[in-house]
């Protein structure tokens, strides 16, 4: 009887252990077909703009619904400046934070309040970051462009990528942290007994170690900052122009789409919209996507 019962409660594990291996297994397949999904639908509602203007519309710098002239150049460039300009501005502090939370204070209560305030300001709405940045950063570039002889717009691609920069050391800072702390104990000790400094331990032995981690944290902050919208579409000036310095206005692929979608009413104007946000779409992936790679090339 005992042994029934027995073969009986085995029969009900295995089956929840199929179940739930199948559940799990269901999950990530509809991962998958919801980025395809995504992208389908993306590329169909192209489909219009890229026949009608084909590879002019990657390189055009016009961009005029009015006599159905569309080109994504001035709003690619705007991207890439602001995205750019944020990673350099950002990664010296994601580094230091990555270095004091991963070298210097692992744990106590000064790592977990640093790390509080760290996932504190990743959750901050974007919104609130830029109504932050309209009264607080846009008055302080006014006055610098003033004292510069620049036209004192406040707004621009300098002002977007403070906020921006802002927005992304979360990100990277705790990727920093986490490679930081995987660098193996026996090398710092093996430095720290041939005399070696903790700066000398962290130049010469954690630095290069944790290099390729620190390139992916980079690089998936960078596909953070690509498609950030609504901060960005704030502080950036929204014009239709490519930027010629840090204080020009312009416009970035996610603005423009947030700012023109519910007007668009032409179908090649509609068309052009999603176009752009299939570029953003694959440009981001594919970042992610080499960010992803050097994380497991580091962790292998």
């Amino acid at each position: 009887m005992a042994h029934v019962s027995s073969g009986t409660y085995l029969k009900k594990l295995h089956l929840k252990e199929f179940v739930f291996h199948k559940t799990l297994t269901l999950s990530a397949l509809l991962i998958i077909v919801l980025l395809l999904g995504i992208f389908l639908t993306l590329l169909v509602s192209s489909f219009p703009s890229i026949k009608a203007l084909g590879v002019k519309f990657i390189y055009n710098k016009v961009w005029d619904p009015v006599t159905d002239e569309y080109g994504a150049l001035p709003f690619m460039t705007g991207t890439l400046m602001t995205s750019a300009l944020a990673i350099v501005i950002s990664t010296p502090f994601a580094i230091g934070i990555g270095l004091f939370l991963g070298e210097y204070y692992p744990r106590g209560w000064i790592s977990g309040i640093i790390k509080n305030a760290i996932e504190l300001l990743a959750g901050i709405p974007s919104v609130i970051l830029g109504f932050w940045g309209m009264f607080t950063i846009v008055p302080i570039i006014r006055t610098i462009e003033m004292k510069l002889g620049v036209t004192p717009y406040g707004v621009g691609i300098l002002t977007a990528s403070i906020i921006l920069s802002i927005m992304i050391i979360p990100f990277s800072a705790s990727l920093i942290r986490l490679v930081i702390s995987m660098v193996p104990l026996h090398l710092k000790e093996a430095a720290y007994s041939l005399g070696a400094t903790r700066f000398e331990v962290i130049r010469y032995v954690i630095i290069p170690y944790v290099k390729s981690g620190l390139s992916a944290g980079i690089l998936l902050a960078l596909g953070r900052a690509l498609g950030e919208t609504m901060a960005v579409t704030m502080l950036i000036g929204n014009t239709q122009i490519i930027p010629k310095g840090l204080f020009s206005t312009g416009n970035t692929m996610a603005s423009v789409i947030a700012n023109e979608f519910t007007e668009a009413t032409g179908n090649l104007y509609f068309s052009a919209l999603i176009e752009i946000g299939l570029v953003l779409f694959v440009v981001t992936t594919i970042i992610n996507m080499i960010g992803v790679r050097i994380i497991k090339r580091f962790e292998s």
